[in-house]
């Protein structure tokens, strides 16, 4: 259900601090995706260690999907845009990712899972976010919360804009996933052509804003910048601020707006381990290949 908000367009002056264009690569078993947080040129940005994007209509650049494989310390959620895929896991988990809905899957102390298309042709495009997990729930029980298209609130904004809500709170509007230290706002933000909309992010709040179809205007005056599809823009300081201000250029746009409380707490990653000393990973991959997960 759509809801209808007003969002008082007060102190929106978050501006982009840094743009970056995500790596070419593949995961799984041979996905092509982009890398658009987790590499080189941006590791992570604290709460977050990595951001793909999968996007292909061909279907052996997806068919191979996800087979079994390891997580532990942290978050990872999984948004689709278009396609199927279907989650197993190894604590009895099951569940469709189909278009509109995502899954968010708290690795905790481990986990072993599965992501395998459930199409054989057409268009399969989505996102996984990895949000790291503090050092005091890195060894919680696992957790999985499935998530239909009607599952996601949205809500339409001044001036025609609309925004689904994962996490993150729009007026009165809350999204379904709460509860997080890290306090994670994940929004999709769509914009008609010409359309601005004021979209709100604590203060205190690392993030970014990632336009996937179509090009956007961050920030208003001489603080302004332009977003081309696929480039992501970290968003500078949010102190003094309670948000950010988007608008669409001549095209309509659809925009990621992801933010997350900072944990400031050490980051040691060997691969799907994410924890805070080598020793804890160093424990991790030996209770895997133990079979204590």
């Amino acid at each position: 259900m759509t809801q209808q908000v007003s969002v008082v367009a007060r102190g929106f002056e978050r501006a982009v601090g840094k743009g970056v264009r995500g790596v070419k690569t593949s995961d799984g078993a041979g996905v092509k995706l982009t890398r658009v947080l987790g590499t080189s040129v941006l590791r992570a940005l604290d709460p977050f260690l990595m951001l793909d994007e999968f996007r292909s209509d061909e279907p052996q650049d997806y068919l191979a999907g996800f087979p079994d494989h390891p997580h532990r310390g942290f978050e990872t959620i999984t948004y689709m845009i278009a396609g199927r895929f279907r989650h197993r896991d190894n604590k009895g988990h099951e569940g469709i990712l189909a278009a509109g809905g995502a899954q968010w899957m708290t690795a905790g102390r481990g986990i072993i899972h599965s992501e395998m298309p459930e199409q054989e042709a057409g268009l399969v495009h989505g996102f996984q976010l990895w949000l790291n997990l503090p050092r005091k729930d890195k060894m919680c029980e696992p957790t999985y919360r499935d998530l239909q298209t009607e599952d996601i609130p949205s809500v339409s904004l001044p001036g025609g804009a609309n925004v689904r809500l994962l996490a993150g709170k729009v007026g009165s509007a809350i999204g379904p996933i709460d509860g997080r230290a890290t306090e994670p706002v994940y929004l999709d933000l769509q914009l008609p052509a010409g359309a601005a909309a004021d979209v709100p992010i604590p203060a205190g709040h690392e993030g970014f804003v990632y336009p996937f179809e179509g090009d956007v205007i961050v920030g208003r005056s001489l603080n302004s910048r332009e977003l081309t599809r696929g480039e992501l823009g970290v968003l500078a300081s949010g102190e003094g601020t309670e948000g950010v201000h988007l608008r669409a250029k001549e095209r309509p746009a659809r925009v990621l707006v992801i933010a997350g409380k900072p944990l400031r707490e050490p980051v040691v990653q060997y691969g799907p381990f994410v924890m805070t000393t080598p020793a804890e990973v160093e424990q991790a991959i030996v209770d895997y290949r133990a079979g204590r997960f």
